[in-house]
């Protein structure tokens, strides 16, 4: 007896990684702590996102099941509500505003304890609504009614997570790379602005999605 539906699986796996590369609250600030702190403490809160991660996509499929099946309006209005969220998103990292913006006019101040970071990487996790919007969205359609919850779940919150944890390493690599490059304030804006964009053209797919 199958316990997943492999065809899913492949349409999954490509799927979720253009999710978890898009830049978000996560992998901003794996970028930016990377750029910061360095890689090897940028570790503690990427263990902190992961778990939040984990719990954020376990509780989608097991809520948006009774929503979908009592209330489908509900489900039209959160796709709405969350593409127009991340699309300020981006129009605030466009014009290099906001929590999500890089800001190297300001000093970053981290509290590099190994407890804050896996803190502030499960705080950053669960309160992110890019990801409860889109494991909301996207998740559900590949899980198989034909076969066992039990059996898919976890191969598919597993398939996250390690993708997740890649694109936390592109970015964290990536700032540790554009530390030096990323000294004066038209190179930051101008990665808001690309990053802002991609924010914005997600928005838009989720909606109409």
């Amino acid at each position: 007896m199958d316990f997943i539906n492999f065809t899913l699986l492949l349409v999954f796996i490509p799927t979720f990684f253009f999710v978890s590369i898009t830049p978000g609250m996560c992998m901003t600030l794996s970028l930016s702590m990377g750029m910061s702190i360095g890689l090897k403490k940028t570790f503690f809160m990427m263990a902190g996102e992961l778990i939040g991660v984990g719990i954020v996509a376990t509780l989608s499929v097991i809520g948006v099941a009774t929503i979908m099946l009592k209330y489908p309006e509900f489900f039209v209005v959160l796709k709405y509500v969350g593409g127009a969220y991340l699309g300020y998103l981006g129009v605030m990292m466009w014009l290099s505003k906001g929590k999500m913006a890089l800001n190297f006019e300001k000093n970053c101040q981290f509290d590099i304890s190994k407890k804050s970071l896996v803190s502030q990487g499960f705080i950053t996790a669960i309160a992110n609504p890019k990801g409860w919007a889109f494991f909301i969205s996207l998740l559900p359609p590949f899980i198989d009614n034909k076969l066992p919850m039990a059996s898919q779940l976890p191969v598919l919150i597993l398939i996250i997570l390690v993708l997740e944890f890649s694109c936390l390493m592109i970015y964290a690599i990536g700032g540790v790379t554009l530390r030096k490059l990323l000294q004066n304030s038209s190179n930051v804006r101008l990665i808001n602005k690309i990053a802002g964009s991609l924010m914005i053209l997600i928005g838009i797919w989720l909606a109409m999605s």
